[in-house]
């Protein structure tokens, strides 16, 4: 008998199509949650690629400026990367800034992350206030703060330069920390601190040698955030520099003549440095896991 005359056939070749038309769009549907991801990550990198790539491009005739048009490989502007009046300092000026900023930022918000985490009301009074502040913090525009900063230093007859400049990037880094941190500490066990207690360890000696351990991959998380923010901030900086002009608002000046080639050489340096800084701190983490 053939199979077209056979009802049952029939009926088994129906059942077992929805099947194998599921596991097709089961197999599709898991394929485009990695493209697109690899999408973003392209889109967020390619930016960057690009300044790498021209920070090796050759400059033809005139001065030396960064042009699109590729005129061939060349390692001349890494040899000279010193050689541009003011851009150096500038830069070395964004390290130094980053660097306290980060340091300060992340002792004043590992602490605070502590004292939320540890401390409720009536012990910590204001306790809801202090949140609502840092969270006001991060979603307050960054031209909102230099200009009231500005209004501020002003009115108390305050020099702008290198000591704003680190009060600013303190002000808008505690935040990210103390966040950070705070959700590392979102699982911590209170009885490791405990158990250092009953053998006699002091307040100071759990915390620097149990507490801190535990939550170090938080606060490097957080040091990084804090240095990231503070190297590429440009709204702020330009409120308050004064004198001391950090390396983005430098580049901000510099695009109304041209752009030295250099300038690709200290943002790859950059970028280069702060993708070790995350390798470091990943590696960090999982050793402490």
């Amino acid at each position: 008998m053939s199979v077209l005359g056979d009802p049952q056939a029939s009926t088994a070749t129906v059942q077992a199509a929805p099947p194998s038309a599921h596991k097709r769009r089961r197999h599709w549907g898991r394929a485009v949650l990695p493209t697109y991801s690899w999408l973003v990550i392209a889109y967020l990198v390619f930016p960057i690629a690009i300044m790498i790539m021209y920070s090796f491009n050759k400059v033809v005739g005139g001065q030396p400026l960064v042009s699109f048009s590729w005129n061939g490989f060349t390692t001349e502007w890494y040899q000279k990367w010193s050689s541009v009046p003011g851009l150096t300092s500038a830069f070395w000026l964004s390290i130094r800034l980053a660097v306290v900023a980060t340091i300060v930022a992340t002792i004043l918000g590992t602490l605070l992350a502590v004292a939320l985490v540890r401390y409720h009301p009536p012990r910590f009074r204001g306790k809801t206030v202090v949140e609502q502040v840092l969270f006001l913090n991060i979603a307050a525009p960054e031209i909102v703060m230099g200009a009231s900063l500005l209004g501020l230093f002003v009115t108390l007859n305050i020099n702008r330069g290198f000591l704003t400049l680190v009060l600013a990037h303190v002000m808008f880094s505690i935040a990210y920390v103390t966040v950070t941190v705070r959700a590392r500490m979102a699982g911590f066990d209170r009885a490791l601190e405990e158990a250092a207690y009953d053998l006699g360890a002091t307040p100071l000696v759990t915390f620097m040698r149990v507490t801190l351990p535990l939550i170090m991959p938080g606060v490097l998380a957080g040091a990084l955030m804090a240095f990231a923010l503070s190297i590429d901030d440009f709204v702020t900086s330009n409120f308050l520099s004064g004198t001391s002009v950090p390396f983005p608002v430098w580049v901000y000046g510099a695009t109304r003549v041209g752009i030295p080639p250099q300038v690709f050489v200290f943002g790859a340096a950059i970028f280069t440095v702060g993708i070790g800084f995350a390798v470091l701190s990943i590696v960090i983490s999982k050793k402490k896991v």
